[in-house]
């Protein structure tokens, strides 16, 4: 790439039929959605896209799929994530080679009470970023029940050579942004944020570039980015409060589930389905989420129609 990404890099849901097979078709209307809301990139395998209910077999299928689907019109991450080095690395390199532009990991961990020390860590994205030549974006978040700490951060950022994006999505993300951009900035291509966007206007005060949300409405989140960075911050808030309440919805309320709700609804896909032993949201509260949608006027509700 020869410029960084920033603005808002979405993750893509995994479509399912309702018997839990994987829905390709689906899979292929769900990058030209994203393509049409004006993304910047599509990142594909993350946990948003129960990447955790895959098997080996269906990554590499998806992988190649939307890859080839994207066909260049917008760089693709891919989710590497594995706590084996060696399988993390695989992964790393097949997905350079099929043509990604990028591959975001977390931290090798397998439950709470499995994880590598720090320069264990250190060394499994230390040996990915030998073994590649794109960049890796870091992806520090609670579901690893992993401690990133800065100084690690920025060590990774100034010692290992692809490793120049991060993925900030743990509680006083801003205050890491800020601290890690003061030990490292020159080092980093791209400081982003996640958790839905629920924390953006903080984490941009704090110097981010960009953020990961979910494909729910990316359209609507991207202004509040573009707005900040040049310099109408003001017109970044208003319409950080205009999405607030679904940003809201979605974080606290629904989960991955969310853009699976609306893209179903938006014909997009033919299906909402969950893997088991994911549950279904209730009525209400995907009810709730739909009147949001429908009151900001979400591409995707009318997507496919």
């Amino acid at each position: 790439m020869k410029q960084p990404l920033a603005n808002i890099l979405p993750v893509a849901p995994t479509p399912f039929h309702d018997d839990g097979r994987v829905d390709e078709d689906g899979m292929r209307r769900v990058i030209d959605c994203m393509i049409d809301q004006g993304v910047d990139a599509i990142c594909i395998l993350a946990n948003y896209s129960e990447q955790f209910l895959l098997s080996d077999e269906e990554r590499t299928l998806l992988m190649r799929l939307s890859l080839e689907h994207a066909a260049g019109r917008v760089p693709v991450i891919v989710t590497t994530s594995h706590f084996s080095t060696e399988i993390a690395t695989q992964r790393a390199t097949a997905a350079q080679s099929m043509g990604a532009a990028m591959i975001m990991m977390m931290p090798p961990y397998h439950g709470t009470g499995l994880s590598a020390a720090p320069q264990g860590i250190f060394e499994h994205f230390e040996a990915v970023s030998n073994a590649i030549s794109i960049p890796i974006m870091v992806q520090d978040a609670p579901l690893s029940g992993v401690n990133l700490p800065v100084d690690l951060l920025a060590r990774m950022a100034r010692e290992l050579e692809n490793v120049s994006y991060f993925k900030i999505e743990c509680p006083f993300a801003a205050d890491k942004l800020a601290a890690l951009i003061e030990a490292a900035g020159e080092y980093i291509d791209g400081p982003f944020d996640g958790e839905e966007a629920v924390t953006l206007l903080a984490d941009l005060d704090a110097g981010a570039t960009g953020t990961m949300t979910s494909a729910m409405f990316p359209e609507k989140i991207r202004p509040i980015v573009t707005h900040f960075l040049a310099g109408d911050k003001q017109a970044a808030l208003d319409q950080w409060q205009k999405c607030l309440p679904l940003i809201n919805h979605e974080n606290r309320q629904c989960g991955l589930r969310a853009a699976k709700a609306v893209f179903k609804e938006g014909g997009v896909i033919r299906s909402e389905h969950v893997r088991h032993p994911l549950k279904p949201m209730s009525e209400r509260t995907r009810t709730r989420l739909i009147e949001l949608a429908t009151d900001l006027d979400v591409m995707a509700l009318n997507w496919g129609k």
